[in-house]
Formats: structure tokens, sequence, C-alpha cells
């Protein structure tokens, strides 16, 4: 991390998270952020669900909502990057203060309900988007939508054209019964309805569904078995947590959705137990906790084919990203592996 950065992350955690956060949107925006372009090697480049990717460390959904910071964010170091979660219509979400860090604990906690400016302003932003990154939206439903599984369908619709890839995301915790849109009847209707939308674009693109950390060994046998069935190229392991065991910050009992470091050991967990129900027949993204090469790694290991990351951006810089990419490339070298996909699943067995 460099020293302006150093200076620049101080500054931001002297104010109110939120507000520090669309600050530092805007300092990236502006030129101010350190951005070290292309990070790549032979070991790091691969392929997942189709995607060419010159790095597997990816940008997970809700750093950039709104689609507002593309071009700095494609030179930052990520191999691909998700922006959003978008709705239909413009969604002011939950009431503030709905952002908390927990720096005794490494984490954050948000609550933010899916506010966003909605698809049509976050489509024309993705129309303009740089040509030489790899770019997904996470869809998402509004909380007064009367048919949530549509809501996700027109927001394919609509922007899919411009996208490399869409997230369907039915683990977020703070749009009530969401999740229930996670059980095996209701999921597969609903990914019916959005693989049937994907066809009528005019190019197919990757789809994949992010689940929840929170899930019952039998809801993930359900996931399971209908992301085997239902078309979709790929799951992202996991969304945020409810739980707060063995938390220690004074917003620990705030509401919301749990990232960061309390979340690597029970998402890594999800993210093998799913790895060894679908037998590592679909690509797996790792996300939860993850701010070190050697925590991607453990992701790899576990079962992923490439990682996001988010929350630990908040505390060690939007660096970050390069560096876990860097010293990826290190792990796999040293371990002795050519690529990604070699390690992808090796670990397994530690975490299953």
């Amino acid at each position: 991390m460099k020293i302006i950065e150093q200076i620049g992350l101080k500054a931001l955690r002297g104010i109110d998270p939120e507000r520090a956060h669309h600050m530092g949107l805007l300092a990236l925006r502006a030129g101010l952020a350190p951005l070290p372009g292309l990070v790549t090697s032979q070991r790091l480049r691969c392929t997942v669900a189709g995607l060419h990717l010159s790095n597997p460390v990816g940008l997970a959904a809700g750093f950039d909502k709104n689609a507002v910071a593309l071009s700095p964010l494609s030179r930052a170091g990520f191999g691909f990057i998700e922006v959003g979660a978008a709705t239909p219509r413009p969604q002011v979400g939950n009431p503030r203060p709905r952002l908390f860090r927990l720096p005794e604990d490494q984490g954050v906690i948000n609550r933010f309900g899916f506010n966003n400016e909605g698809m049509e302003a976050i489509g024309v932003r993705l129309a303009n988007r740089p040509r030489d990154a790899v770019i997904g939206l996470n869809l998402g439903a509004n909380k007064d939508s009367p048919d949530r599984a549509e809501d996700f369908v027109r927001v394919l619709s609509h922007c899919g054209p411009h996208l490399d890839f869409a997230t369907v995301n039915v683990s977020s915790p703070n749009t009530e019964k969401l999740r229930d849109l996670q059980g095996a009847e209701a999921l597969t209707a609903l990914l019916k309805g959005v693989t049937e939308a994907r066809g009528w674009l005019p190019k197919p693109i990757p789809i994949f569904l992010k689940i929840a950390p929170d899930l019952s060994l039998e809801e993930l046998q359900d996931v399971a078995g209908v992301a085997l069935s239902s078309g979709i190229d790929g799951v992202i392991a996991t969304n945020t947590t409810l739980s707060r065991d063995g938390l220690h910050s004074a917003h620990a009992s705030e509401a919301g959705g749990l990232s960061g470091q309390p979340l690597f050991d029970k998402s890594t967990r999800v993210l093998a137990q799913l790895y060894r129900l679908t037998n590592g027949q679909i690509p797996l993204i790792g996300v939860g906790g993850i701010a070190s090469p050697e925590q991607a790694f453990e992701k790899i290991r576990a079962g992923a084919s490439a990682v996001q990351l988010y929350s630990a951006l908040a505390y060690k810089g939007l660096s970050l990203a390069a560096d876990i990419a860097r010293g990826l490339d290190r792990l796999l070298e040293q371990n002795g592996f050519d690529n990604v996909a070699q390690a992808t699943g090796t670990g397994n067995g530690d975490w299953a």
C-alpha cells in the first residue's frame, strides 16, 4: 500500500462509513487512487464459465452499485468486476445509518436494502463501459415488487446486451423474504425464467447464482441439484451472513449482513461443501473474508475457480486486489501449480 493510499484510508475512517464509501468512489473517478493496470501471468490467466480472465481475483457486487466507476476499476488490477445490484426501478433502500465498521473484527455490517438508481440509469453507463474488461451485473428485485422473479428477468433483458455475465442475487438478507427464493421449487422457476431471458439476448452470457452462507446441508443439497439442472453457469458462494458468532466490535449487534474476516471460515466451508455436492462439475466463485493471497489460495483449494473481494478494501485499500493477484501467482508457483485450475479443489477435504 502506497503512502497516499494509507493517508486516504486513515482520513476516510474518521467519517461515516457510507459517506466515506461515496467519497472513495469520487476519489477513484478523479484519478486519486493508485491503479496498477493489468495484473496477469501464465499461471493467473484462466477461463471460468467461458469468461477469459487475466487473473482470478474479482471485485464483488456492492462496491460500485450504480456502475459509476467502471473505467478506473477496469485498471485496478481485478480480473473481473461485478457491479450492482440493479433493480428495475430506482430504490432508496433502508433508512440510514445502514453501514457499520467492525474494526476489532475486520468486518462490516450492512443493511442497504438494494439501494440503487435503477436499471435504466445503470444500463446507460454499462452501454459506455470499457471494452477491455470483464464486467458483470448483480441482478436484484424491488422491495415492493409483486413478482420478484420477473424483476430479475427485466433487469437482465434491459442490461444484458452490455454485460459479460450476470448474477442472480437471491441471498441478500436485507430484502424481506428474498432468501425464500433459494428453496428448490422457487429457485428452479426463477432460474428457468432468467435462462430463457438470456436466450433473447444478442449474445448469450454466463449466469451465476449467488447464495447465502446460512443454508443448512439439506438446503445446500437443493441448491446444488438446481444449479446442475437449471442451465446456469456457476455459483457465487457466498453473500453476507446473519450470524454474529465471536464478534467483539461495538456495532456487532446491528441488524444486517456481516462480511469481512468473520465470514471467511463459514463461507469457505459452504464453498467446499458445494464443490463436493456438485462433484466439481460447475464453476464456483469464492467470496467472503478474503484479505490476503493466502486466503484467496485457500478458497481456490477449497473448490473455487475464481474469487471476489470487497469488505477488505475498506481496511487495506484498493491496491489489495493487485497485491492478492501477485501473491496468488507466487503461491501457485511455490506449490507446483501451472495454473489456477490445477489448484482448484486440491484442499477440499480440509474444509468440507
